[in-house]
């Protein structure tokens, strides 16, 4: 998957800046971020793995995509249609061992692309705070999960999510000792890596799990 066109001048920029950053570059020297899906598909996916484990995810992302794509239910990146979960009958995503709560989020998102509410075409005009309150608009649909969303789907360069908690732990880990810091702490180190703070927080992930996450 291609890199972001400002990934190397990124790289050189951070290392430049701080030299923490510069040994965790050199530590992944072939992984960058890349997207996998898109922009709907990537949302409901993101909303389908809040607050379950890994494994309960997949599980249930698999009989979802059963039921609103069978057509693609062997592919490792389908595309589903927002019109398509808008009409499925009532009970469908309950079947697919979804709570009442989340199949009311994932209802309401496809409602939210269905509608013309969100128009993943008409995002680049947007800045990233103006992106970010357009999606949380949608029910289930939470800062951190758009900053996520913005991050590892929209490949936005400086998105710095504070509230994160693997994000808190590896400037904890590189830059303090281990103790954690207060937020004010984080947006001062985070000043030191704009205009790049998502590639500076992708490596600092990077550096607690290597396996790179794609939406």
């Amino acid at each position: 998957m291609l890199k972001p066109d400002y990934w190397e001048r990124a790289k050189q920029d951070l290392a430049r800046a701080d030299p923490v950053m510069a040994r965790l570059i050199d530590a992944y020297p072939e992984l960058h971020l890349a997207r996998r899906s898109d922009a709907f598909t990537a949302l409901c996916r993101a909303i389908v793995g809040q607050q379950i484990s890994v494994k309960a995810a997949d599980a249930i992302w698999r009989r979802f995509v059963d039921r609103a794509a069978p057509e693609q239910n062997a592919s490792p990146f389908p595309a589903l249609s927002p019109q398509r979960i808008v009409a499925l009958p009532p009970g469908a995503l309950r079947e697919c061992g979804f709570s009442t709560r989340k199949a009311d989020y994932l209802t309401d998102l496809a409602g939210h692309f269905a509608s013309g509410r969100l128009v993943p075409a008409q995002w680049r005009t947007l800045d990233d705070e103006s992106l970010i309150a357009a999606l949380c608009d949608v029910k289930g649909i939470g800062r951190w999960t758009a900053e996520m969303f913005l991050i590892f789907h929209e490949l936005r360069p400086d998105v710095f999510p504070v509230d994160d908690i693997g994000l808190q732990k590896a400037i904890a880990v590189h830059y303090h000792r281990g103790r954690r810091v207060a937020a004010s702490t984080l947006r001062r180190h985070g000043a030191r890596w704009r205009p790049w703070r998502s590639v500076a927080t992708w490596y600092l992930w990077r550096s607690l799990d290597p396996l790179p996450v794609e939406y």
